[in-house]
């Protein structure tokens, strides 16, 4: 079969796809014409979950499972587009719709409202959501421009809409306070563009670029003084007050850092206050200064997900919070970590470090300790895994340039002897042509001291069918080798491991007598991977859970 004909097979199938799909449609429109005489909402998420996850485990290959997912995804989310256009037509309002996102991007797009930055110059890279929500709140406070943009039913049915859309931007940050000042805010505090990117970590930089921030703050200072009064009254929504003042229980924010949540929180209050937007930039510079901008100023850890061609860098929204404190024993280990983690930060001449030793010791833990203790002093931490190596050289491009310190963070690394991708890493590290960037360091943490798999063969011996068998060897060690800090993290003797266990005991407030606790941990370490920090841990868990 050639080339031409596997080419005809496929359009044939593209000619059926597209027919099945135009049936699909018709049948979308049917299915809302009766759920717009019974009244059932269109969008049942339960139900569309459910239904991707049939298709996936009816798919046969399992390289196809997620992309088939994806697949009948967005042919869902198309069916539903479709059906909300037609309870529109209907004069039909849908009462859950406000939860689908496909219906809130349907509104966006649509003569519900209207999204512009034209008064912007630098603060511009609001998401669409965002945008929207900010425009047309300030038109609905504007009550002359409010009559000449929407009819008084799109009013009313736009402020609840807006309503929503304001709690969960910042429900799910945890805001509390006036939710509208909070939010102004984030748009401050997130948009990374020249003025902002050049103060971050620095402050004040001045110059020409200042004049133009001075221009967009006059604009926020606006919103910032938009008094709902009015508007409240006319459009009979006296539940908006609420969100002025609003207040949250005991939940935490599932996106930032609870100190930067209620620093933005402290900021919005500030701002608010400021008498004019010279003022304003005052604030906003000193948050620069002390947190940074955007995803790299809020957020202390990242990992790295693919997108077509090039690497995207992500926040994790919640890490561990572990200090080095709460490691018990490692006293060298750690002051070797905190050295060479100090010099980085303050700028001076660092090294690559190399945790390595047993399984359950605290290495990893201890990464993420430094993550949550250095935050406030610039430093990130980018988690990277092997199968992503192929990213490091897009990685570096994308922080090279920003005023913070990047630690590239590889977990259990380690190496088969058919496993070639360490000579790619080795290049990246140091060896290659580009320098490596004075704001990055790589830590990594292995169970292996030479991380490559080593074996019998690898000796000297007289019988060897390897004429240059040394250099084989120093191959290997090569990489180990680029890193200049190297710390071992041994398992710890019987009597490091009954005190892990005292210490963590007394923090959790477990009142055993000494005598049955160190008996019962020693019976957990025999039969739960021996003697390890990890296991003391597992052990004091499982007291707790009792």
């Amino acid at each position: 079969m050639d080339l031409n004909e596997l080419r005809s097979d496929i359009d044939k199938i593209d000619s059926e796809l597209i027919e099945l799909f135009e049936k699909r449609m018709e049948i979308s429109k049917k299915v809302a014409d009766y759920k717009i005489q019974v009244g059932k909402s269109i969008f049942d998420k339960k139900r569309e979950d459910q239904k991707i996850e049939d298709v996936k485990a009816h798919t046969k290959s399992d390289e196809n499972k997620e992309p088939t997912g994806e697949l009948f995804e967005k042919i869902m989310e198309i069916s539903r587009k479709r059906q909300y256009e037609r309870l529109s037509e209907s004069g039909v309002t849908d009462s859950q719709a406000k939860s689908d996102p496909v219906y809130r991007d349907l509104i966006s797009e649509g003569e519900g409202g209207r999204t512009t930055n034209n008064s912007l110059i630098l603060y511009r890279n609001a998401t669409n959501q965002q945008s929207y929500l900010r425009d047309n709140l300030v038109i609905l406070a504007d009550r002359k421009l409010s009559d000449e943009t929407f009819t008084r039913e799109e009013q009313e049915n736009l402020i609840h809409f807006l309503m929503s859309i304001l709690i969960e931007e910042s429900a799910r940050r945890g805001f509390y306070g006036n939710l509208w000042h909070a939010f102004l805010t984030l748009l401050l505090v997130s948009d990374e563009n020249a003025y902002s990117m050049a103060d971050e970590m620095r402050g004040d930089t001045g110059g020409s670029i200042k004049e133009l921030a001075l221009h967009d703050l006059s604009c926020f200072k606006k919103w910032f003084d938009i008094d709902f009064s009015e508007m409240i009254e006319r459009l009979h929504v006296p539940e908006l007050r609420a969100l002025f003042e609003y207040q949250i229980g005991s939940s935490e924010s599932k996106v930032f850092n609870t100190r930067v949540r209620d620093r933005i929180c402290e900021l919005s209050g500030c701002l608010s206050r400021c008498s004019d937007s010279e003022e304003m930039l005052g604030e906003l510079t000193m948050f620069y200064k002390h947190y940074g901008v955007g995803k790299f100023g809020l957020h202390k850890a990242f990992r790295i997900r693919h997108e077509e061609n090039s690497a995207v860098i992500e926040p994790i929204r919640n890490i561990r919070h572990v200090e080095l404190k709460d490691l018990v024993g490692y006293e060298i280990a750690k002051q070797k970590l905190i050295e060479n983690t100090d010099a980085f930060v303050a700028g001076k001449k660092a090294n690559n470090c190399l945790l390595y030793g047993d399984a359950g010791t605290g290495k990893s833990s201890s990464i993420k300790a430094i993550a949550n203790e250095y935050f406030d002093k610039g430093l990130r931490i980018i988690e990277i895994y092997k199968h992503q190596f192929k990213d490091l050289n897009d990685v570096i491009s994308q922080i090279k340039g920003r005023n913070y310190k990047f630690i590239i963070y590889m977990d259990d690394l380690s190496f088969e002897e058919f496993e070639t991708d360490y000579k790619y890493l080795k290049a990246v590290i140091e060896g290659g042509l580009e320098k490596k960037p004075e704001n990055v360091l790589i830590y990594a943490t292995s169970n292996r001291r030479h991380l490559i798999r080593e074996s019998f063969k690898d000796k000297p011996a007289i019988l060897d069918d390897d004429l240059h068998r040394n250099d084989t060897v120093q191959e290997k060690l090569s990489l180990a080798n680029r890193f200049g800090v190297t710390i071992y993290f041994g398992a710890p003797e019987m009597k490091e491991y009954d005190e892990i266990v005292r210490v963590l005991a007394k923090r959790n407030d477990i009142n055993l007598p000494e005598d049955e606790l160190i008996s019962e941990a020693r019976k957990w370490e025999m039969n739960h991977g021996g003697l390890s920090g990890r296991t003391a841990q597992q052990f004091i868990d499982y007291l707790l859970g009792k």
